[in-house]
């Protein structure tokens, strides 16, 4: 016996099935980036903004190579009974690919109210040079 499902919507309701239960775990993929960034770049400098509250510069490690710049640390279990909890736990890492040469030796990072700010200036090299044009007499 061969039984067609051709008119049936049984099919289609399988598939919208898989296609919730699919839909949260990317939203909930894309909330998990923890610390969340803010990046923003001008003529000299790339910034890099993360909010850690409850971290101190200590907790930290901030490590720039050629082309990325790796923020770590890890925010410590708070023990308790929780009804819920929605902060993060646990070991974190953030890679920023930079697109253009940093300045090493200037670069600075400060943590205020939770907001870890890294100040990446641009190399001399990358920056747009104007050039001055002589006027010929003659």
């Amino acid at each position: 016996m061969v039984i067609d499902f051709s008119f049936s919507p049984f099919p289609r309701q399988i598939d919208r099935l898989f296609e919730e239960l699919t839909r949260p775990f990317v939203i909930n993929q894309r909330r998990m980036l923890y610390p969340p960034l803010n990046i923003s770049e001008d003529a000299d400098n790339i910034t890099v903004r993360a909010e850690i509250p409850g971290l101190a510069m200590d907790e930290l490690e901030l490590t720039l190579s050629n082309k990325s710049l790796v923020l770590k640390g890890e925010r410590k279990v708070e023990q308790g009974k929780y009804f819920r909890q929605e902060r993060p736990t646990g070991a974190f890492q953030r890679i920023v690919n930079l697109n253009v040469p940093v300045d090493r030796e200037k670069v600075k990072a400060t943590l205020v109210s939770g907001v870890l700010s890294v100040v990446l200036p641009k190399s001399e090299d990358v920056k747009p040079k104007k050039i001055a044009i002589d006027v010929a007499k003659g």
